[in-house]
């Protein structure tokens, strides 16, 4: 007899992976899902209860410091993500307090033991008796920067906060951190593209889904498993970021395709825009090759191209492209490993994962990189880069080297996304784009587009 598996359980399992074995929790939600059979309600509940307490813990654990008779440095890894889960019922959804305690006690004694139960009943009771606006003017009282109370408000780590400042700062628009901060931890609806010649976005829009502001090919989903989706199990449709259908669609549309080009995306894995590329290479007579140096990520790659006969798939070192292609493709996409500041919404743990320290080998590979497509592209060509994160070491630091130092020409791919897609809704001060969550509804996907 199959014993039944809650939605605290699952959202307790899915924490207790990314703390100790370092799971990706989008990866990794689906699995428990399909494991615990649960109804569409209470899967839906579990993944809201795990992903929002992954984003909110920085906060929680202030919150949780405040009336803990022990620091939560000292509570135990799978006991403390149990007291998270219990705080967000408590603090930030529609869960009775209550239910809230008594369900979260329970998986606790049925977790942790007996011994421990007393003590997290103690403290889930004296969170509930503040709501979180009580709670957030506590925690963040003796901060002493204006920043320092954004990142424990918000629960972000201060170099994020930072850095994301600086780039709304660079675009005029520095007023609106919060609201970009607070679009990181709002839930993001599945958006999917529809590979054109593959499918119609038409037929699920009538289905009830919603057309993507932006992208011709997209659509998002309020809720429900897009992998149930027939299209999606046979490859024609994919789950992708409308930002991310912008970068491919940007490289392809700003001039007409000659048939018979020959196209690389340099940093392949794990294979969404390289789909669409292909499909759309397809359309068009041109060649794709699509390049990812982990073998790991060279499969999903694979995966991702297989009704795409014409396309190729190679698994070496992207920063060799330019010796043994020297000036060969005629247009490239190179999206660059990077600190994924720009997908905090949808990877609920990557603000805990990276660091500023990161960021100096990250720049360096993001320039070998840019310097490697360089030399592959033909004289004329088309080299759009592009990374998910708005910071500005990664993004326009890299490009002002490359125009110093290769002599790359910058062209205006904002007025080319403002007339074809954006429906002029991008600033015009900059010939680069940076899309922003709270203000275009995508990731914050930085492009650049270079011809040489």
């Amino acid at each position: 007899m199959r014993v039944p598996i809650s939605s605290r359980s699952v959202a307790l399992d899915l924490l207790n992976k990314v703390s100790l074995d370092g799971a990706y929790a989008n990866l990794v939600m689906p699995q428990l899902l399909e494991q615990a059979r649960l109804e569409p309600r209470d899967s839906a509940f579990a993944q809201e209860l795990a992903f929002s307490t992954v984003r909110w813990t920085q906060t929680y654990d202030a919150i949780i410091d405040k009336v803990s008779s022990r620091p939560v440095a000292d509570i135990e890894i799978v006991l403390l993500n149990a007291i998270r889960v219990g705080t967000h019922q408590l603090l930030q959804m529609r869960v009775p307090a209550h239910a809230a305690i008594n369900e979260t006690v329970n998986l606790i004694r049925q977790i942790c033991g007996e011994k421990v139960v007393g003590f997290a009943n103690g403290v889930l009771r004296r969170i509930s008796e503040k709501d979180i606006e009580q709670w957030l003017e506590i925690i963040s009282k003796d901060e002493k920067s204006q920043t320092s109370v954004l990142a424990l408000r918000t629960s972000h780590p201060e170099w994020i906060v930072r850095a994301l400042q600086q780039s709304l700062k660079s675009d005029g628009i520095e007023e609106s951190i919060e609201d970009l901060l607070e679009a990181n931890n709002r839930p993001a609806h599945v958006t999917l593209v529809a590979l054109p010649g593959f499918s119609q976005r038409d037929s699920y829009v009538a289905e009830g889904g919603f057309a993507t502001h932006f992208s011709p090919y997209g659509f998002s989903i309020e809720s429900g498993n897009p992998g149930e989706l027939e299209e999606v199990r046979r490859g024609s449709v994919r789950v992708q970021d409308e930002g991310s259908q912008l970068a491919a669609l940007a490289l392809v549309e700003e001039k007409k395709v000659t048939e018979g080009e020959k196209w690389l995306d340099m940093c392949a894995g794990p294979g969404g825009k390289a789909a669409l590329l292909a499909a759309l290479a397809e359309q068009s007579g041109a060649h794709l090759i699509a390049n990812e140096v982990q073998e790991h990520r060279a499969k999903l790659v694979s995966n991702a191209l297989a009704p795409f006969p014409d396309a190729v798939l190679t698994v070496i070192d992207g920063r060799t492209f330019g010796e043994s292609h020297s000036n060969y493709f005629d247009r490239i996409l190179l999206d660059a490993p990077c600190t994924g500041l720009g997908a905090l919404r949808r990877r609920p743990e990557a603000r805990w994962r990276k660091s500023s320290e990161d960021l100096k080998q990250l720049v360096e590979l993001q320039y070998e990189l840019l310097e490697s497509a360089y030399k592959a592209l033909k004289p004329g060509g088309l080299l759009l880069y592009v990374t998910c994160s708005p910071h500005l070491s990664e993004t326009t630091a890299v490009i002002t080297k490359a125009v110093k130092n290769l002599g790359a020409q910058v062209s205006d791919l904002t007025s080319v996304m403002n007339e074809k897609f954006m429906n002029g809704t991008l600033p015009t001060n900059r010939k680069t784009v940076q899309l922003y969550t709270h203000r275009d509804g995508t990731d914050c996907m930085f492009m650049a587009l270079i011809t040489k």
